[in-house]
């Protein structure tokens, strides 16, 4: 269970992504420029003390060295010491006795006690030593030198004053450069998106008007204009989208339109007779039965062609996720499929196991439409052949009949959706299936083509890429020919 901690991080973070980049620019800029400053204000800090420091101590040193010769020549108990030059002076010295007691000038204020560390210089011990004494109210730096049998001792009051100023004039410089950081980052990110706003607001009015002919403004450059690219790909997509979705419903309501004709003539034959009474008179049996027969093949014609329609309206949308399959197995499955559907016509399988990469039922439906097309040509006394094997890197699929073929002029359009040989117009079949075939193939990364078969019908070829085998049973069953029939 989190507590107010937790949570409090989760708010800054869903308060930081409410922010416009705008606001998040300016937000960076002005962070930045505050901890550059700050970063800067230490480090000068550190120097301009350590330098401080420095001179201070050289002083100390030399003030130190002058006194201590003139307590070499008159003694440390005679030597003059120089006058307090009264308040506001930081010099202060002091003169330490062989026998630990100490002089200071008239009028000087007191230095703090000598150190156990400067009475061992005094005795001799050690030859001079910087220290520091800081107190709530004074801090000092004394330097102890050793002379005539003792030691003197120069210090100078710890001056904060010219760090504190340092920081002050740091700081106000600081908040300025802040304020004009974050005024500079405005203005460099209304400027740097300028053209996002521009490209939003095209983009707004597409989605506004669904006018997906209009292209983006191109402009900018790097960044901005690949973003332009994009979406202008991705007009041209929604233009080429349209495009097929109004060809796909032009082409539907152009199939729909002749066996609902029919049926609705037909229906409504039935419908008049039978309200007059004349059915039975009107109608013989055989007729009757004819009519009911024509009924029934336009209703499976229009469930055909719906559900054809719908598979072909999804386009490569489909829940179906890929697997590593047999070819073989699809073959036989659709094959078997396809006798149920055409028990007149036989159909004979010559498969070799091979393994590819794709969706199984999307396949199998592919390999459905191959067969009952070559039914819809065969004859009678002729079977509709399914051979499948392993070409190099491919699985090649070939389905052939022995029907009267495809004339050369139809070649080039046997897989466009809707599109029938004038040979075939009698035939039933909605003009889709071919269409199916093609598409399923394509989204598996394959060709489909085809040619004359050895027997003078249809002959059409699938080439999709093999795959591996999924696990060494395989490999050792792979290669393996079935001839099934």
């Amino acid at each position: 269970m989190s507590g107010p901690a937790g949570r409090e991080p989760r708010r800054l973070t869903r308060w930081w992504r409410r922010r416009s980049l705008r606001t998040r620019l300016t937000v960076i800029s002005a962070t930045a420029i505050a901890v550059s400053v700050f970063a800067a204000f230490q480090v000068a800090s550190e120097l301009l003390d350590w330098e401080l420091r420095d001179t201070a101590e050289n002083q100390l040193r030399a003030d130190s060295r002058v006194l201590a010769t003139s307590a070499e020549r008159a003694g440390l108990a005679q030597v003059q010491l120089p006058p307090h030059p009264g308040p506001g002076s930081g010099r202060l010295v002091r003169v330490i006795l062989p026998d630990g007691s100490v002089r200071t000038p008239a009028g000087q204020p007191a230095l703090p006690p000598v150190s156990e560390h400067a009475g061992r210089v005094a005795q001799g011990v050690s030859a001079d030593l910087m220290e520091s004494n800081d107190s709530d109210d004074d801090g000092y730096r004394i330097y102890t030198l050793r002379a005539g049998g003792g030691a003197v001792q120069v210090a100078r009051t710890v001056d904060d004053s010219p760090i504190n100023r340092f920081g002050l004039g740091m700081l106000l410089i600081g908040l300025f450069c802040v304020v004009g950081g974050a005024l500079v980052g405005r203005t460099v990110a209304r400027t740097g998106l300028a053209p996002i706003d521009r490209l939003t607001a095209a983009a707004v009015r597409v989605a506004h008007t669904q006018d997906f002919d209009a292209d983006m403004p191109d402009e900018g450059g790097g960044e901005i204009r690949q973003l332009i690219q994009s979406i202008n790909d991705m007009l041209a997509a929604l233009r080429n989208s349209r495009r097929a979705q109004r060809l796909l419903a032009e082409d539907a309501a152009h199939e729909l339109k002749t066996p609902l004709t029919s049926l609705r003539l037909n229906v409504e034959l039935l419908i008049r007779l039978d309200r007059r009474g004349t059915l039975d008179s009107a109608l013989p049996a055989e007729s009757r039965t004819r009519l009911l027969n024509d009924l029934g093949a336009q209703v499976a014609e229009l469930s055909t062609l719906a559900t054809e329609l719908t598979d072909l309206a999804r386009g490569d949308a489909s829940d179906e996720s890929t697997e590593v399959l047999d070819l073989a197995d699809v073959v036989v499955a659709a094959a078997t499929r396809a006798r149920s559907r055409m028990p007149d016509i036989e159909v004979t399988l010559d498969v070799t196991s091979v393994w590819v990469s794709g969706r199984p039922a999307a396949l199998e439906r592919a390999v459905l439409n191959l067969i009952d097309n070559a039914g819809k040509w065969s004859p009678a006394d002729q079977p509709v052949q399914a051979r499948l094997r392993a070409e190099g890197a491919s699985a090649v699929l070939e389905v052939d009949d022995a029907g009267p073929g495809i004339d050369a002029a139809d070649v080039p359009r046997v897989f466009d959706r809707f599109y029938r040989a004038d040979s075939a117009r009698a035939l039933p079949g909605s003009g889709l299936g071919l269409s199916i075939v093609q598409r399923v193939v394509d989204a598996h990364g394959g060709r489909a083509t085809v040619a004359r078969s050895a027997r003078g019908g249809a002959l059409l070829r699938v080439d999709l890429p093999a795959a591996a085998p999924p696990d060494p049973f395989a490999r050792l069953t792979a290669g393996e020919d079935t001839a099934m029939s």
